[in-house]
């Protein structure tokens, strides 16, 4: 991996993603749909993947009206999708693109903020069903149209807390650690054999609904809105990142205050 390579210091050229196809998860709202916007703005064609097919069709319209690229929309609801429906995914995909050159796995939700020993254990199932188990479904089913691409990146979110343990951040943060090595795993299975490079992004503190629930009494106006965090993003979906593999990196420094530091996980949404 190269180690000098940072996504916060690269500026995206206006046509930076030109005839790429790009898929992201949670693309109906929050980081999701920020980055599925800049994507389609810097000329990918954007496929966007997410469980409201209201917001999709929403956020399909605006990319029409502005003229960049002609997104696609694929519901999938990543809590109850069967292998048939993953199948049909892929299956489509192919079909239309013959080829996948980004996807971001930015869906993901909070669950519960409690100690490990009241943890519900439904809850911790469904987190780390929703967190890993699907990303990894996923991303199974789409290795082989994104082996058909000659520059292939995969990004996975992780989090602050998916890096250092901390108190009663149950199985959000486990799930995060789950996704750390999901990628470094990856990286190296496809290192050599193909053209496919995977990464983890923590977004870090971001104006989301999940955010909101993680921060009930936060100042809203000190977070950051999620359009200002989209260029790491698109380093690491672009031509940038070509070459950088295994990689965990941040899409914004760490906040100054001692709140800071507890701050920078639940911004996924």
């Amino acid at each position: 991996m190269d180690t000098a390579f940072d996504p916060r210091r690269h500026v995206p050229a206006p046509a930076e993603l030109h005839g790429r196809v790009i898929a992201i998860t949670g693309a109906g709202e929050g980081i999701g749909r920020a980055v599925a916007l800049a994507c389609a703005e810097h000329q990918a064609q954007v496929i966007l993947i997410g469980r409201k097919v209201a917001k999709l069709e929403k956020l399909h319209a605006e990319i029409l009206a502005r003229g960049w690229p002609e997104a696609s929309i694929a519901p999938l609801d990543l809590e109850k999708a069967v292998a048939r429906d993953y199948d049909q995914l892929a299956d489509a995909l192919l079909e239309r693109y013959g080829r996948l050159d980004g996807l971001l796995h930015n869906a993901g939700i909070l669950g519960t903020l409690a100690p490990i020993e009241h943890y519900d254990v439904p809850t911790w199932c469904r987190v780390m069903h929703v967190n890993v188990t699907a990303a990894f479904a996923l991303t199974q089913v789409l290795i082989p149209a994104l082996k058909k691409s000659a520059d292939a990146s995969v990004v996975f979110t992780t989090s602050s807390v998916g890096r250092a343990g901390r108190a009663y951040w149950g199985a959000y943060a486990v799930s995060k650690f789950a996704v750390e090595g999901l990628a470094q795993v990856l990286s190296e299975e496809l290192a050599g054999i193909s053209h496919v490079r995977v990464n983890a992004l923590n977004p870090g503190r971001a104006r989301t609904a999940m955010r909101r629930a993680a921060y009930p009494a936060e100042d809203l106006e000190s977070v950051p809105l999620p359009e200002s965090l989209t260029g790491p993003y698109i380093a690491l979906l672009g031509p940038a990142s070509q070459g950088v593999s295994g990689g965990s990196f941040d899409a914004q420094s760490a906040p100054a205050a001692a709140a800071g530091a507890a701050s920078s996980a639940a911004s996924s949404s």
